[in-house]
């Protein structure tokens, strides 16, 4: 076992937080697994471990496939009235619980002093697509923002200084064109880069905005969206230009699911993915690599991302507040350090990167501290009422662009005006 979940696990006692022993529950928990690594086998160990400490609570802990299976059958069993307690869900599913009213409000359950201390202890940054009119919906927990990751050895066949990655959009095309490699027959050996247009094609989208000097692509109600300006059209015009114009990424849709391989396959020497791929990444390159920030254009910019514990409705007091304890002690620093360094996610709280455990794995893998930092320039993701179709709208929209069907200015226009005609009902 890593040393550093070793110090995590022993520290995890410490720091739980004890239940009534008259206090007797059951617990449903959904989980998504939607990055590679280690996170299904870290939240069933920390499960366990939280068992272990408080026997009298039992946890069915449910793997739901990835974030939009999770999504509909939580949204399914609610309906049917057998809501789970818990459940990981993307953090700009916020509209669509609050919509749908099967959550709770995590701030009706706690005094203002575990108000200020502990919700008031996350990233700002990943509590924007946690809170909504002065109250908390989710409490963020595998939160991510996308990062760039180089291949080294590549850089290096190429002239290239290794350690210097791009960090404008002028210098990832200069080294994109270095690193893309052509055989005799013209035939691409290595892509200079990949950025995946299928999965979370709009989360990696609005790192291009924020980078164009947008603060992120909805305003914080849920109500209005902002596709069509003149700096979101600018940056589909690149993102297709990478393509067409400047020939260093493959044209056509490019599958997210496939982008740590590809990556980790040499096929792409520049790869935009989650921080969450840190671990399978780093456990399975077989050459050095480097992570950095998002490239700037007018400013440095990403958005947050992730999932974040959402409160079902539905259940009785003792085991809505058993699930908040349980919560409670998931993110508490000993536990938040463990889950970070097996998956690669952000601790989303300050005080985790005190421990031991993550200044020892900070010092050892420096690219874990490349999404904490970049937290100051984030901007949150795209979120909205009736969420999942605004953000497909805008999906379709980037993907007509990027294979030729629209131009950039009539795909933004269309997807402004479907999210329009779909969210006046809620202005």
């Amino acid at each position: 076992m890593n040393r550093f979940l070793k110090s995590s696990i022993l520290g995890g006692a410490a720091l739980a937080l004890s239940m009534s022993s008259a206090l007797a529950v059951d617990l449903e928990f959904y989980f998504p697994v939607a990055v590679g690594g280690e996170a299904a086998a870290t939240i069933q160990a920390l499960t366990d471990e939280y068992l272990a400490e408080n026997p009298d609570v039992t946890i069915n802990a449910i793997y739901t496939g990835s974030y939009a299976d999770t999504t509909t059958r939580a949204i399914t069993a609610a309906r049917g009235g057998n809501s789970p307690h818990l459940a990981i869900l993307l953090s700009v599913d916020m509209f669509a619980m609050i919509d749908e009213e099967i959550v709770e409000a995590w701030d009706d359950y706690l005094s203002e002093d575990e108000i200020e201390s502990w919700i008031g202890g996350f990233y700002p940054a990943f509590m924007k697509n946690s809170q909504t009119e002065g109250k908390t919906w989710g409490i963020p927990f595998q939160r991510s923002t996308p990062v760039i990751y180089w291949n080294k050895e590549a850089f290096e066949a190429a002239g290239l200084d290794p350690e210097t990655p791009p960090t404008t959009w002028d210098e990832m095309v200069e080294m994109g064109q270095q690193l893309t490699i052509r055989d005799d027959a013209g035939n691409v050996t290595q892509w200079g880069l990949r950025i995946p247009s299928s999965g979370f094609p709009s989360w990696l989208f609005t790192g291009l905005v924020a980078a164009n000097g947008q603060d992120g692509l909805a305003n914080e109600a849920g109500t209005e969206v902002y596709f069509d300006t003149p700096e979101v059209v600018e940056a589909l015009e690149y993102l297709v230009s990478l393509s067409t114009e400047h020939e260093i990424m493959a044209p056509g849709i490019l599958d997210w699911g496939a982008t740590p391989r590809a990556f980790m396959d040499g096929e792409s020497a520049i790869v935009w993915t989650t921080t969450g791929n840190l671990t399978n990444i780093r456990n399975n390159a077989t050459f050095d690599f480097g992570v950095g920030m998002l490239p700037a254009n007018v400013r440095p910019g990403a958005p947050s991302g992730g999932g974040n514990f959402y409160l079902f409705s539905g259940h009785s007091e003792e085991e809505t507040r058993a699930a908040i304890d349980f919560v409670k002690w998931a993110t508490a620093p000993e536990q938040a350090a463990q889950w970070s360094i097996a998956t690669g996610y952000v601790a989303p709280r300050a005080d985790t990167w005190e421990t031991d455990a993550m200044r020892e794995y900070a010092e050892e893998v420096p690219g874990a501290l490349v999404a904490r930092d970049q937290l100051e320039y984030a901007v949150a993701e795209l979120a909205t009422f009736q969420g999942p179709r605004v953000t497909q709208i805008l999906n379709d929209n980037i993907a007509a662009a990027v294979v030729g069907d629209k131009t950039p200015a009539q795909a933004l226009a269309d997807a402004q005006a479907e999210a329009d005609a779909i969210l006046a009902d809620y202005r």
